[in-house]
């Protein structure tokens, strides 16, 4: 094809086969993508896995999904396979002993995980987490978990409105009471509907 074309355009021919390539790598990411949500989607309905998994899951799965397709691109850019595997290992290393000066955090990151999967409690659970069995411990109906903290809405008289950010770990250094249920709860945990 480049023959038929005058030379000035030989220079765009091949500017414009590399934007192609690069568009043909996105859309064949983000087709994946779809294929796997939907894999995903399947799975979770079929084992009735909790919504955070099924959540954590996708997020996962896209960036893995979209840093292989960065990966392809810069290749297709002439960016040297070496070069690309040196700055990972090199920032690899270097988040790695972040990671290891920030142990609280990976212990709420671990913690998460746990949560997930062993479910001491789920979403729109009413928790109170005990210091001991003697005193009145923090409580509230869960209304998040993300990776660091649970969030509790606090309830009952003064305390509409607020809300609690308890750290994941703490959830198995203390004893947690669950209440499916609010009208069950003695001590007076109210529901808000």
């Amino acid at each position: 094809m480049e023959k038929y074309l005058p030379p000035w355009a030989h220079a765009w021919l091949e500017q414009a086969e590399t934007a192609l390539l690069v568009l043909a790598t996105l859309l064949a990411a983000w087709l994946v993508k779809l294929v796997v949500r939907r894999l995903i989607r399947r799975f979770a309905a079929h084992y009735t896995l909790p919504p955070e998994m099924v959540m954590g899951a996708r997020r996962i799965t896209t960036f893995v999904i979209y840093f292989a397709a960065l990966l392809v691109i810069l290749h297709i850019l002439g960016t040297s396979g070496a070069v690309l595997w040196t700055a990972f290992t090199g920032f690899a290393a270097v988040g790695a002993v972040a990671f290891f000066a920030a142990w609280s955090v990976l212990s709420n990151i671990f913690c998460t995980l746990l949560i997930f999967t062993t479910r001491p409690f789920r979403l729109h659970d009413y928790i109170e987490v005990l210091e001991n069995g003697e005193k009145p411990g923090l409580k509230g109906r869960v209304i998040d978990v993300n990776l660091i903290y649970t969030t509790l809405q606090e309830t009952g008289e003064g305390h509409e409105g607020t809300v609690l950010q308890l750290p994941n770990n703490l959830f198995f250094q203390r004893t947690v009471r669950r209440w499916r249920d609010p009208s069950t709860a003695p001590g007076g945990i109210q529901g808000d509907g």
